[in-house]
């Protein structure tokens, strides 16, 4: 009887430390839910609170947009030509046009590009000498609008030195009789 005795007390004390264990888990998780919405709640309100403006960084909106922009601009010497305009995130772009003849081969233009938040204006500068600065109007994100050497839009067929940006592109190929 003893023996019963003392297996039924170790039993009972097993039974009260497994249920005690179970029951700090879950004071311990109920704590831990209660801490992290305090925390949330008090950034929320300290955030509101405070002027962010003296210490935020100033970001340069020229690194925002960047894309490939396609187009077939007019040609005098030929059918027209066709116009790929990649403007990479660190301010680099790459220009491949090619000329709508048969066999002809792409040209391709490397350099800078800086924009005008005032005139609203893309400025592409080659690497290499021997060709001009080019200038575009920026008439929103998907639409990019050749500009003459001056920065005035062509007289005439304005609408057709436009390059638009791959994401309003629906075709990228050009067909050509």
């Amino acid at each position: 009887m003893r023996a019963t005795k003392k297996t039924s007390k170790i039993n009972v004390a097993l039974f009260f430390f497994s249920s005690l264990l179970s029951a700090t888990t879950a004071i311990a998780a109920t704590d831990l839910e209660a801490q992290d919405s305090f925390v949330k709640a008090r950034i929320k309100n300290h955030e509101k609170t405070m002027d962010h403006s003296a210490h935020e960084n100033q970001i340069d909106k020229s690194l925002d947009f960047h894309g490939i922009f396609y187009g077939f601009l007019p040609c005098k010497d030929c059918n027209g030509i066709k116009a790929t305009l990649s403007l990479k995130q660190n301010n680099n772009y790459l220009l491949v046009t090619q000329p709508a003849k048969e066999s002809s081969r792409e040209f391709y233009e490397k350099g800078k590009y800086d924009w005008n938040d005032e005139k609203h204006t893309l400025m592409l500068t080659p690497t290499k000498g021997g060709t001009s600065i080019r200038l575009y109007q920026i008439e929103n994100e998907g639409t990019l609008v050749q500009l003459n050497e001056d920065g005035s839009r062509a007289s005439h067929d304005a609408d057709q030195y436009v390059l638009r940006s791959s994401d309003t592109v629906k075709a990228r190929e050009v067909h050509i009789h």
